[in-house]
């Protein structure tokens, strides 16, 4: 072939590739700014702050939660920290009618937080599967990082969604906003769905531990417990902490056990409170949880810190009672309180609220156990329910300021419970 027609031959081929690498460009082109704008769209729809009438009710939850926001909170009693009571509210609670019977909403599981133990909620909702209230404290940046992921688990999580009630404590000097700039810190989250927030939370969870946030900075326990608290309708409430679970089917088994028995304003009913070795599965029934107590993979809540906390709740008497787990709830035994017990239990609504003077370690549930008593309320342990907490409690894993805190919250107790003689002037009762 004559080389002027192998070098016409060489030109069309190399022009047939340059148009392709082109068209090829073009393409990517064009797929990366459908991607952009797909993304513009998610990111709008999830953070941005333009109305679009086709959003429907994303739209309707992002608009609520600003209503929320704008009102800045309420200052606590003390004026030290803001509340955002009911910052995002279930559907389960916006579809309540005012005005509605109590008793139609029977129990809900109250709990608290820091943002570093939010991933708690996955396992919760999957043991519990009806209402919950948490109250969420937050510091500094973690304002905005709690909002944010708040309203991605309203958004993305249906069973969230549909029973989970946020409610948002920091310091008074600092403000919750809607998270229009935090985009970049969400990108994946409309692919992956639900599984996404909840791993973003998990890489979260050790960035401190709850009474350790920082070195000015109080976990306010029993405040952030009142705020969940009232910030239920459920006629009923079950207060533990998010890493511990309560036995399978308690909700049902209460309901059936009211359609029976409704328990007296002045008695809650006390589950008895476990801890588990991490390694094991979280036991579903007492029958599951007593084989593991037998071979001491379970055993009494805080037993090697504290065992005269959960001593009353008198453990081989209930571990040996015959218990059915698909029955209603039944009462074992009643007992009187004795200091220094804090039992986990279901109570009515009215059952006297948390000490908020109370801050980080000790005393802070004992002290509103001892109200009960002087109240006098009556202690009363179901047979065929529990809590368990996840993970052994044991020395040297508490923070450093553990025994300081609670030296000072002794003192505390004793303040308050010589103003409980003012409160209950009538009362024979004495803690």
């Amino acid at each position: 072939m004559p080389f002027s027609k192998k070098c016409s031959v060489f030109k069309v081929v190399l022009s047939a590739l340059l148009i392709v690498a082109l068209l090829q460009l073009i393409y990517l082109s064009f797929l990366s700014k459908l991607h952009g704008k797909l993304q513009h769209s998610r990111y709008s729809e999830l953070f941005g702050a333009r109305k679009n009438p086709h959003l429907g009710e994303k739209n309707s939850k992002k608009e609520r939660l600003r209503y929320s926001l704008s009102s800045g909170g309420i200052f606590d009693n003390s004026g030290q920290y803001r509340i955002y009571k009911n910052l995002i509210k279930s559907d389960f609670s916006t579809s309540q009618k005012p005005g509605a019977d109590p008793r139609s909403h029977h129990l809900s599981l109250v709990t608290h937080t820091t943002i570093n133990n939010l991933h708690h909620l996955d396992s919760l909702l999957e043991r519990w599967r009806n209402p919950v209230s948490i109250a969420i404290f937050a510091h500094g940046q973690d304002v905005r990082f709690a909002t944010a992921l708040v309203y991605a688990l309203s958004l993305f999580c249906p069973q969230v969604q549909e029973l989970v009630d946020f409610h948002l404590v920091c310091h008074s000097e600092e403000t919750a906003s809607f998270p229009e700039q935090d985009r970049e810190h969400f990108a994946g989250l409309e692919e992956q769905g639900c599984p996404g927030v909840f791993a973003k939370l998990e890489s979260h969870r050790d960035k401190y531990k709850n009474y350790a946030i920082g070195s000015n900075v109080s976990y306010p326990n029993n405040l952030l417990r009142n705020v969940a608290r009232t910030g239920t309708d459920a006629a009923y409430v079950l207060v533990i902490d998010i890493d511990m679970l309560p036995s399978a089917n308690l909700h049902h088994q209460f309901v059936t056990m009211l359609m029976r028995r409704e328990p007296p304003q002045d008695e809650v009913l006390v589950l008895p409170a476990f801890e588990i070795r991490h390694t094991r599965k979280m036991p579903a029934s007492k029958a599951e949880l007593v084989q593991l107590y037998q071979v001491g993979e379970v055993r009494p809540f805080y037993e090697e810190l504290c065992p005269r906390c959960q001593a009353p709740t008198n453990y081989s008497r209930w571990v040996n009672l015959a218990a059915k787990s698909s029955g209603p709830l039944e009462v074992a035994y009643t007992l009187n309180w004795a200091d220094p017990w804090e039992p986990f239990y279901i109570g009515a609504k009215t059952v006297p609220l948390y000490d908020e003077n109370f801050k980080q370690y000790g005393f802070n549930r004992i002290s509103q156990a001892c109200e009960l008593h002087i109240a006098g309320f009556s202690f009363s342990v179901v047979s065929n329910a529990f809590v368990v907490h996840r993970g052994f409690k044991v020395q040297g894993e508490f923070h450093s300021r553990k025994d300081e805190e609670n030296r000072r919250n002794r003192l505390l107790f004793r303040s308050f419970k010589e103003g409980l003689k003012t409160k209950y002037p009538n009362s024979p009762r004495r803690c």
